[in-house]
């Protein structure tokens, strides 16, 4: 029998997480688009990580974070976790 993966979405820390991701862009005045272009990730997909929908990887993390033109760790201060 085939294991179920693990459903991320809607889980606290991502959704925080998301939402850090998306204020900072927004403050930036950068579109989802742009951003996801910026970080070479697909647009549809950093939809996802805005919504806490993706549990995503370190990597995506820090080339979100560069895109935004911080550190990784600001972006997870963010959360207040």
């Amino acid at each position: 029998m085939a294991k179920k993966s693990p459903s991320f979405s809607g889980n606290p820390a991502l959704v925080c997480l998301g939402a850090a991701i998306r204020a900072t862009r927004k403050a930036k005045g950068l579109s989802q688009e742009a951003l996801a272009e910026l970080a070479d990730i697909d647009r549809s997909y950093m939809g996802g990580i805005e919504r806490g929908e993706h549990n995503l990887a370190i990597m995506n993390l820090l080339k979100i974070a560069d895109a935004l033109g911080m550190k990784a760790s600001s972006l997870l201060d963010e959360t207040g976790g």
